[in-house]
């Protein structure tokens, strides 16, 4: 069999992809969920936190009457673990066109007491039933073709210490972002790639909540080194993709205090714009 046509036999799919499988939950009881959290989506000791939004995002899309999410708003309290969790959700309200609900993540800490990782409150809809009608000024962003833009296995990794995620991930960055990786970076607070995941499947609304929070910080080329953990976190999905990799633009305009914010914004391959984000998180300055 020719390579692209093995590749394209064992490409994954949506809802049996190695993505679907780690952000399974199991139902407990009524609005309560067991998960493992696995080992493969951290980034040095953390896991990372997209990752984290789609497995509480898919908790509440079990819990709630409507499908997929609209907007979903996440404060991470403290970093969680690869291992044993568990989600309760409750639902707030619920609608017609839209329903509501509020999710919590939980572990365990080295004494044996529950610490809540993640609280979560999100409204959920069916994306398939919203108006076809589109009017904005946002433009898909400038990024080149994907053979002329670098990937993790192009140079050194981003950060000390591991970086498992990446190996799950089809990231292109745009080389005009890549200063950081050369020790010469820009200042200007911008990243862009090609997104998608590494065994092909396509995205879909959950995929969106992991890939605004998946690409390497914005502090990186403001001339900042090191982890910089996501404080808070809001996501906005609008409309389902389309098949094919995505194009993620994250911004930066303001660091001050020891905190900045990214804005971010998702692109299909049909060039419409099916989500953006907007999340503060803290650095470590000198």
């Amino acid at each position: 069999m020719p390579e692209a046509a093995s590749a394209a036999a064992t490409r994954a799919t949506i809802g049996d992809s190695e993505f679907d499988r780690d952000t399974a939950v199991t139902p407990r009881a009524p609005g309560v969920y067991d998960l493992d959290l696995s080992a493969g989506w951290t980034i040095i000791n953390a896991v990372n936190g997209g990752y984290l939004l789609a497995v509480l995002g898919r908790a509440l899309g079990d819990a709630l009457p409507h499908p997929d999410p609209f907007t979903v708003s996440a404060h991470y309290l403290t970093a969680s673990r690869p291992g044993p969790a568990v989600v309760r959700t409750e639902t707030v309200r619920t609608g017609r066109t839209l329903s509501t609900g509020q999710a919590s993540l939980f572990q365990y800490d080295d004494e044996g007491n529950e610490v809540e990782r993640i609280r979560v409150l999100a409204s959920y809809g069916d994306l398939d039933t919203l108006p076809d009608d589109v009017r904005t000024s946002a433009e898909p962003p400038a990024i080149p073709p994907m053979d002329q833009c670098f990937g993790p296995e192009d140079g050194p990794a981003p950060v000390e210490g591991s970086s498992a995620i990446a190996d799950r991930l089809m990231l292109k960055l745009d080389p005009a972002t890549l200063g950081w990786a050369l020790g010469q970076p820009s200042g200007r607070g911008e990243m862009r790639a090609w997104f998608g995941l590494a065994d092909g499947r396509d995205a879909d609304p959950l995929s969106l909540l992991l890939a605004v929070d998946a690409l390497p910080p914005t502090a990186f080329e403001l001339g900042l080194k090191g982890w910089v953990p996501t404080v808070e976190l809001t996501v906005h999905v609008r409309c389902r993709p389309a098949p094919g990799p995505l194009r993620v633009s994250i911004t930066t305009r303001n660091l001050a205090g020891g905190f900045l914010e990214e804005d971010a914004e998702v692109w299909d391959s049909a060039d419409r714009l099916v989500a953006q984000s907007r999340q503060l998180a803290r650095v470590r300055l000198g």
